[in-house]
């Protein structure tokens, strides 16, 4: 089932809401509640935090490539490996902030499953707003709470 940002931000007003912005067709403003209409995938997930040592947590949430294939990427349909240029920016409430490449999560490349997680251990994250998951990573450091903004960039056509 495919989910359509024509209905996103339906939720209530005081709900934390996500920004897709950039190089996107149909940019949108997200909350928890829109993407529980994505279809959920589950990871159960052990990293290293340097903080406080190794973490295990399950999350549940959408893959982030289906909800950026929603927004519509820019990508030039004439060039058939336009989306390998695309970079996603992804930023948290605290300032933290993570890159990924469009390859990275696209299911003809990397197919990597990274969430856009709105539980964490049975607790749902709509007061705090979703958290990114990258299940393959050792470290934790790509692993953005509170997310406010996703950015995707295809800006890099020339290369020195």
């Amino acid at each position: 089932m495919s989910q359509s940002l024509a209905t996103a931000g339906t939720a209530a007003d005081s709900a934390v809401e996500l920004a897709l912005t950039g190089d996107l067709t149909r940019p949108a403003r997200l909350t928890v509640p829109d993407l529980l209409t994505w279809p959920q995938h589950e990871a159960d997930v052990s990293f290293e935090c340097a903080t406080s040592g190794v973490q295990r947590h399950r999350f549940t949430g959408p893959l982030l490539h289906d909800v950026l294939a929603a927004a519509g990427p820019g990508f030039d349909p004439a060039r058939r490996k336009d989306r390998l240029r695309f970079l996603i920016a992804v930023s948290g409430t605290d300032g933290h902030q993570a890159l990924l490449s469009w390859a990275e999560i696209d299911p003809d490349f990397g197919r990597a499953p990274v969430l856009l997680a709105v539980t964490l251990d049975d607790t749902p994250l709509d007061r705090t707003g979703p958290q990114l998951v990258v299940p393959q990573d050792r470290c934790g450091a790509r692993y953005i709470s509170a997310i406010n903004a996703i950015h995707v960039d295809g800006g890099y056509t020339a290369w020195p």
